[in-house]
């Protein structure tokens, strides 16, 4: 049979003709393969990409977002506590008083205080007792606390407070100082002793981040008749005022303001109570 008969005979078998599709079809097959895993990967890429992207993102908004910040105390020092008062004050509180005795303090920028007291002997008249005593607290602002001026004017309150309450007081009555700091009470009342009734004037004072607490008392004694409480309130208001002057003026101290990141206070600043002796 020759060629050419050959030829004609496979292009007229139907048989022959589905095998020619087959091996064409067979060759197809792997190059979509190919192009498909290309496909597949290039998409894999572009999530890794994003997701990336995404986080980046992120970390730039979290770094760009501003640190926590709270208004500066405005006063970062105390002056000494035994100097707030002039000494024409102390000779008339507390006649002939010997120098006064500072309070312990672990830091005496944020707790400062000092106390006098003096005995004057009236013969057979008996003698007069009297009892002076000048405490300061100091706040400083904290991110998590709050402003010194907040934190102090919350003592304040307390610290009113706790002198209404007083252990053993009698007929205490309080009232506004005015011209003393940013707020002021006096508080007054009798305490009974062994030794005789004393009349006790307490004044509480705040000037923007600084509590302070003047107590004054006075008592006759060995039958001495009881001092004014009248008398002795006044010398107290006279004496808070000055010493919250003292405050204000406390040796270039005072802060120009503005806001200021976090300083946490130290132990004595966080503590409830001022110093005393």
């Amino acid at each position: 049979m020759s060629e050419g008969t050959m030829q004609r005979r496979a292009q007229r078998d139907p048989s022959v003709k589905r095998l020619h599709r087959v091996l064409a079809g067979a060759a197809v097959v792997p190059a979509m393969l190919i192009v498909a895993g290309c496909s597949s990967d290039s998409g894999s890429d572009d999530g890794k990409d994003k997701a990336a992207d995404s986080s980046a993102s992120a970390a730039a908004s979290a770094s760009a977002s501003p640190s926590p910040t709270v208004r500066a105390a405005v006063y970062k020092d105390l002056p000494e506590a035994c100097d707030v008062l002039s000494k024409k004050t102390l000779d008339d509180l507390v006649p002939k008083a010997k120098s006064g005795k500072e309070s312990r303090s672990e830091d005496i920028s944020t707790r400062a205080g000092c106390s006098w007291d003096s005995l004057t002997n009236n013969g057979v008249d008996g003698s007069q007792f009297r009892w002076l005593s000048v405490s300061m607290l100091r706040f400083e602002s904290d991110t998590t606390r709050g402003a010194g001026d907040e934190l102090a004017e919350e003592y304040y309150t307390k610290q009113v407070g706790d002198v209404q309450a007083a252990e053993g007081a009698e007929d205490t009555k309080s009232e506004p100082v005015t011209d003393t700091g940013d707020e002021a009470t006096a508080v007054r009342y009798d305490l009974k002793k062994k030794e005789g009734t004393f009349k006790q004037q307490t004044v509480v004072a705040r000037v923007e981040n600084v509590v302070l607490t003047l107590d004054y008392n006075g008592a006759g004694l060995a039958g001495d008749k009881a001092p004014s409480a009248d008398d002795l309130m006044k010398d107290a208001k006279k004496a808070a005022k000055e010493a919250v002057k003292a405050v204000t003026g406390s040796g270039g101290g005072k802060s120009s303001g503005g806001d200021a990141e976090s300083g946490s206070p130290s132990k004595s600043a966080s503590s409830s109570a001022p110093a005393k002796d």
